[in-house]
């Protein structure tokens, strides 16, 4: 295998922005993580690309932040970004027109920490419908218990590519397998969304930090979905509430190898540069 492609990078830029979310989380608190800190977490490991993944930057920084990133993009660091939007907000267009110099590839607005009236409602649904038709890929981060809402999206905009972030939000800490494995069963029947291999070990006890008790949600998931809907990310810096992100290149890396090649190459690497037409 030629090696990952990272569909899920986070930078917490402190000296620049505010990240309320992580202020509570000790591993996360205070802490910068730069670009120079992922090179010399992953020195030894196998990404060959990357996409920046928003970082839920405070509100009203969102913009900013993907101005600043598209730097990187420029540069090639990134092979591009999904940036964060408002599809309530009546302004959306302008800031769609913005970010076709911005190198993004992609949009993402949190639901999870939001009310799940938000995205219900008929001006978020044109905001999706919008992002779609210029087309942008748009990744639902949700929880478990909010699969429903993320099913009637997918019922409105049928015509838009969905990424379904860290493999749908199982509650591994609870053992709580079956309930994420019924409500998953029933977003895989929709053809238009992908589905990313990223964020579980966050989810996950201390004593299950290893390949034994995550294997069985990677399984439903490659079962579900299959390996031509199924991209791979790292979710660094969050990854580190978890094993890390060396670990979970190295499991990840182990459990790609029980597949067959084209399986392995297609949730690696070849998946995210057709899902999000990333080049």
């Amino acid at each position: 295998m030629t090696g990952l492609i990272d569909t899920h990078q986070h930078l917490i830029l402190r000296d620049r922005f505010g990240y309320a979310w992580a202020d509570t989380i000790p591993a996360l608190s205070g802490r910068q993580f730069a670009p120079e800190d992922f090179d010399s977490a992953t020195a030894d490991c196998s990404i060959v690309g990357a996409v920046y993944m928003e970082a839920g930057v405070d509100d009203p920084d969102y913009r900013a932040e993907a101005r600043h990133v598209a730097r990187w993009v420029r540069s090639g660091r990134y092979l591009g970004q999904i940036a964060s939007c408002r599809p309530e907000k009546p302004d959306l267009a302008d800031w769609l027109d913005e970010c076709a110099s911005l190198g993004v590839i992609g949009f993402r607005r949190i639901l999870h920490v939001m009310p799940d009236s938000l995205s219900q409602t008929e001006t978020f649904l044109a905001g999706l419908r919008e992002i779609g038709r210029r087309g942008y890929t748009f990744d639902l981060c949700v929880r478990a218990d909010q699969h429903g809402i993320a099913a009637n999206l997918l019922r409105a905009c049928p015509d838009q590519q969905f990424v379904l972030d860290h493999c749908g939000n199982p509650d591994i800490a609870d053992d709580a397998i079956e309930p994420w494995c019924q409500s998953l069963s029933a977003l895989a029947t929709f053809p238009h969304l992908a589905i990313k291999l990223s964020g579980i070990t966050a989810n996950a006890r201390a004593d299950q930090q290893e390949t034994a008790h995550l294997s069985p949600y990677l399984d439903r998931v490659l079962d579900l979905f299959g390996a031509n809907r199924v991209v791979w990310g790292s979710d660094w810096p969050v990854c580190t509430l978890g094993m890390g992100v060396a670990r979970w290149i190295s499991v990840s890396l182990d459990y790609l190898s029980t597949l067959s090649t084209a399986e392995r190459e297609a949730i690696a690497a070849t998946n995210a540069v057709r899902v999000y037409q990333a080049v």
